[in-house]
């Protein structure tokens, strides 16, 4: 700092001002130290700044090896947040999201003095590890928590069964009779949420409630149960929960012979980029993971260095239907 100072002309506080962002510095003092500290190839020294302020500046993340869109997009919105607003982050990538992994990582990132850690939550097992984390650390889960604020720390989640009700309600107010679901893992809280939003917009529109039809969070397995859902003629509807089941669903109605939306109406959960080119293009739930990672972010800087100290919170993001080709009133046959 004192070789900036000296090249650059200021004192070494004016430097401190500039690299801490003071707002009493002026435009041409402070491009002359930031040029200074170009030429001489100046960096914080980020251990000597920890020790100091006893605060890293880093974040921990942790994700899991998945290709899946939706934990994926989770992700990205969490690091782009942090980075956004001035932050390191360290990502631990589990396995699996089993009990051991979870707590493993949590470690690992708490041995690299991160500040908070940020966890992607689909299942109850990463709430538990979470629970072990050293004290004195903030952790904020994100995804699939179940709301019930019984964990010890908050959560943000995209609202999942309002998200279901959504999409539910757009095919009945078509005058769809009712609704077929095909869902994703049952032991997923995110699948279980969307099974409840769709179950309690029939009962309460008075429709019938089809049996609900479980797979994983792929095209392979919209495909096995849209092969069963084409067979029914009784079928004008399916409700699918996310866009890649709704894309194996399309083309076993395909095969079927069954023209979407003449003959059957679909509607997926995510809104995959790709989602506006499915054929044809297909009928929504947004899930709004920007948003989720700037809330997320926000509520794990209030719990900073005083975790435990405020009551945990549940912050819903709410999400929207996006309309497209793939939904319509059904034929009346006569």
């Amino acid at each position: 700092m004192r070789d900036v100072a000296k090249l650059a002309g200021v004192s070494h506080q004016t430097v401190s001002r500039v690299i801490n962002e003071h707002p009493n510095v002026r435009a041409e003092t402070r491009e002359r130290v930031l040029a200074a500290m170009r030429s001489l190839n100046y960096r914080r020294n980020l251990a000597a700044r920890t020790l100091a302020t006893r605060e890293s500046h880093t974040l921990g993340i942790i994700g899991f090896e998945t290709t899946l869109f939706g934990p994926e997009s989770m992700l990205y919105g969490i690091e782009s947040a942090a980075r956004a607003a001035g932050y390191l982050v360290s990502v631990a990538t589990v396995r699996d999201l089993e009990h051991r992994p979870v707590l493993e990582a949590v470690d690992r990132l708490a041995q690299h003095d991160v500040d908070g850690i940020i966890a992607i939550a689909p299942k109850p097992s990463v709430l538990t590890a979470l629970t072990h984390a050293p004290g004195g650390l903030a952790c904020v889960a994100v995804g699939g928590a179940s709301g019930s604020l019984e964990e010890p720390f908050p959560t943000v989640r995209v609202d999942n069964t309002a998200g279901a009700r959504l999409a539910t309600r757009h095919l009945l107010d078509l005058g769809h009779a009712t609704v077929h679901h095909v869902a994703g893992p049952p032991d997923w809280p995110e699948s279980q949420a969307r099974v409840e939003g769709w179950r309690e917009t029939l009962y309460a529109a008075g429709a019938v409630v089809p049996p609900v039809t479980s797979g994983w969070w792929d095209a392979a397995a919209g495909y096995e149960q849209g092969r069963r859902l084409a067979a029914d003629p009784a079928v004008t509807a399916i409700f699918c929960a996310n866009d890649r089941i709704a894309l194996g669903v399309l083309r076993a109605l395909q095969e079927g012979g069954r023209r979407v939306p003449e003959d059957v109406s679909v509607v997926g959960f995510d809104d995959m980029p790709d989602s506006g080119y499915f054929l044809p293009p297909l009928t929504t739930v947004h899930q709004d993971f920007a948003e989720l990672g700037r809330r997320a972010l926000a509520l794990l800087l209030r719990h900073l260095g005083r975790p435990g100290a405020a009551p945990p919170e549940d912050v819903l993001v709410a999400p929207s239907l996006v309309a497209r080709a793939s939904s319509a009133p059904p034929i009346r046959r006569r």
